[in-house]
Order: structure tokens, then sequence, then C-alpha cells
């Protein structure tokens, strides 16, 4: 152990002790090098082992760094096929298993969270692991409203926790690249942003209701948003643009994942647009988000994100490849960039390299592995909180200014909208009895947990 690894744990020991938090930081958080030996690892709890949650999972399993020890999900069956996974990875049966988060949160030999439980219930079970001294790999996008992605802010910033967003993204070469060209002026000066997100899509069938399920918990699946009869279509992917659970498409569905580049690339992570406006359609199904877009975000320095179905960013821009991506255009040329790769305008930017004495952001090539480095070592990560409320708050202006027709204006140190209150009121909504971002715990007391 050397004496920067001593100090830290002191420091952060000292400093959560005396903030009134839970005083969690195990000495598997001070690392060694190579292979650690188990006694040694980041443990790990899952909290939601859905789709996304068990990509997740997987990718910790294959590291020899961290163990997961323990996993939460309202569905018995979606338990026992992520402990399988667990068990076998580490020649046990010791993964314990748990229905209820705030149980999983009370075990004292777990150093950092997985959180992938949806967007409605992201912001109550953020918050209460970062009270209870939990690191979190806390899975986009960042809450169901403005008012939650503030509150996970301010408790995570208070609580001294290492959070890492699941903006993979910025641990992709080709998005890393392209921001670097920008920032260094390879482009020129860059003007507009050009995003082409999912959207659309055909009607869903009838919903009906049906008999839950053995060994799924409905109620706490609903958790915060309002009570509904249970049906399958309803807990498919589907849930993800329905409003009471997701904001669809322009973040959870996958939106957020791009207008964060778009910030990143704009060097606009400390910052919110002046104001947004556009033009959409909603879905007249089960689900109840908006389905088309065209939205324009305009900064302080000028830049626009030009923010849109995929659709709608071929029609408007010919550059566009297939997918989900990003179109940086600035006065000397463009570069357009996905997970697949990148295109260039001139070509010979396809060639161009970054000097080390030039702009460089921060490098991650492992987005799990930057979370747990920033663990053992204190060091930065790439995708911490203020990076996931304010893209958080980008989606939700974008969501309220095609809801309600018409062009807001930010408050950006404040985050709320100017002279608009009813845009304002759209910034939070009712959660259903007991919960709310301080969750009662177990027992149900009302002091918060």
């Amino acid at each position: 152990m050397n004496a920067q690894s001593t100090n830290r744990r002191g420091f952060l020991k000292g400093t959560i002790a005396a903030m009134g938090f839970p005083t969690i930081i195990p000495a598997s958080a001070l690392g060694k090098a190579g292979a650690p030996p188990p006694s040694d690892r980041i443990t790990l709890g899952c909290i939601g082992v859905g789709r996304q949650g068990t990509g997740d999972m997987r990718g910790f399993l294959q590291r020899d760094d961290t163990r997961v020890v323990a996993i939460c999900d309202v569905q018995e069956t979606a338990r026992q096929a992520a402990k399988q996974l667990v068990d076998a990875r580490n020649g046990d049966k010791a993964c314990a298993l748990f229905h209820d988060f705030r149980e999983i949160l009370e075990r004292k030999d777990i150093d950092a969270i997985l959180m992938a439980p949806g967007e409605r219930w992201t912001p109550i079970m953020g918050i209460a692991a970062a009270r209870h001294g939990k690191h979190i790999y806390y899975e986009k996008p960042c809450a169901l409203t403005g008012e939650g992605a503030k509150a996970v802010r301010d408790v995570v910033k208070k609580s001294g926790i290492v959070f890492q967003f699941g903006a993979q993204q910025r641990s992709s070469f080709y998005f890393r690249n392209a921001c670097e060209m920008v920032r260094n002026g390879r482009i020129g000066q860059l003007k507009t942003i050009a995003i082409g997100s999912s959207g659309g899509g055909g009607r869903q069938q009838q919903e009906v209701p049906e008999p839950i399920p053995a060994g799924f918990d409905w109620d706490m699946w609903l958790g915060p948003a309002p009570y509904v009869p249970y049906s399958k279509l309803r807990t498919s992917v589907i849930w993800l643009r329905i409003a009471d659970y997701g904001l669809g498409n322009l973040a959870g569905g996958w939106g957020i994942h791009d207008i964060d580049i778009a910030q990143w690339v704009n060097n606009a992570d400390n910052t919110l647009p002046v104001t947004t406006e556009g033009t959409g359609t909603l879905y007249d199904d089960i689900r109840d988000t908006i389905a088309n877009y065209d939205i324009e975000h305009t900064y302080a320095n000028g830049v626009k994100i030009n923010f849109m179905d995929g659709a709608a960013a071929h029609r408007k821009y010919p550059q566009f490849g297939p997918g989900n991506s990003d179109l940086l255009i600035g006065t000397e040329g463009w570069i357009w960039v996905s997970r697949q790769g990148m295109k260039t305008y001139p070509e010979s930017l396809m060639k161009a390299t970054i000097g080390p004495n030039e702009i460089h952001v921060i490098r991650s090539s492992d987005h799990r592995g930057n979370f747990i480095n920033a663990i053992r070592t204190g060091e930065p990560n790439v995708s911490p909180v203020d990076i996931a409320w304010r893209a958080e708050m980008i989606c939700q202006a974008g969501d309220i200014a095609v809801r309600l027709k018409r062009k807001l204006n930010w408050d950006i140190e404040k985050a709320v909208f100017i002279d608009d209150e009813l845009a304002n009121k759209r910034l939070s909504k009712p959660m259903r009895s007991p919960w709310r971002f301080e969750a009662p715990d177990a027992a149900g007391n009302p002091s918060g947990i």
C-alpha cells in the first residue's frame, strides 16, 4: 500500500464521516498491482438485471478486479438467471438474492452498486445508494424528471462517492477522437451538432390485463409510478416509451447518449443551452412519449444542437450514415461519428492526429474499468454526475418544448425556465406513496434512509 492510497483513504473516510454519511471505505478499495486476490477486489451489488443490467453485469464479471456478491431484482426469474452467471464466474453459490433494493444497500461488504432499474426508479435508488456510501455505476438516463436529476446531483456531490454515468460513448475512440479534432479546430469554428437518434415505429398491439406471474413483485416494479393492472406488454421494452416510466426516444430510448456527446464536443459540460424549441409527434397507443421530433438547442456561444429522429436527420443532412450518430459541422468541414466509425470532409481529416501539446479530453477506453480505477485511485472518471444531470435536463427540455409547442428560455444557473410556470411544472411529477427521493426504509419508516 503506498502513501498516496493511505492518505486518500483517510481523507475520504474523514470527509464522509464529517458529512454524516456511513463510513464504508473497505480495504478492497485500496487495490494492488496485478490481479488482486478475492479479498482485495471491488465488491459489487447489482440492482436491476434485465436486458441492460445483465449486459453491464456480464462486463464486470469478466474483470479480475471486481466480484459480484449480490443481485436485486423484482422478478424471481431475472434474479435466478443472474445468479447462475455470477455463481459460474465465482465458482461458488454465495451470491445473495434480494427483491428490495433497500436490503442490498444495507450490506456492509458491498463497495459499489451497478444500477439499471429504469428512470422512474434511478433517482430514488441512486440517492439511497449514495447515502449508504456506495459508489455507483449508474445506467442512463439520470431520472424521470429534471427535479429528480438535480436531486441526484445534490446528494452524490455531497456524499463524495464515485458516480459513473452509463454514457459509454465517452469511452469510445471514435467519439473521443472526433471531440478532440473539433476542440482543436480541425473543422474550423463549430457551428452545428446534428443528432440522428431513435424514433418512430408502428402501432403496438392493444394492452390486455393479465395475472401477475409468480415471483414477480408488480407493485415494486411500478414503484413511484401510478398503479395499473399488470400486462406482459407493459413490462417489455415498450416501457421505455410510456411516460410514467421513461422519456422515450429523447432519453432512455437512446437520445441521451448523443446529447451527452454533443455537450462534450461543444465543451459545454458545465452549462446548458440558452433556448430550446422544436416540433414532434407523440405515439398514440400504449406508448405516450414523443415518436418523431426535430428539436433545436442553442448555446450562448452560438452553437446549435439539432436533435432529430433518424429519418428526419437523413432528410435534412445527407452526410448522415446509418444508426444513431452525431454530425459535427464547422466552417471548414464536418465529422460524422457513430459507434461503428467516422466519416469526414475533407477526407484528409481521417488521417489527422492530435499532438501532445494540443487540447486533450479525459481518456478512457473501458467505461467499467474507468469507474473501478476512479474508486481505487481517486482520479477523475469520464462520466461524473455533473455530466449526467445536465444531459438529462437537455432531454427534458426537448420533451417539454415539443409538448408545449413553444420556445423555452433557460436560466442556466438555476436550471429552470425563465418566466414559464407551466414548463417548470413539467420538470417534476408526483410519485406514488410511499416513494419519494428520500425513500422510506425497508420497515416503512418515514424518516428516510
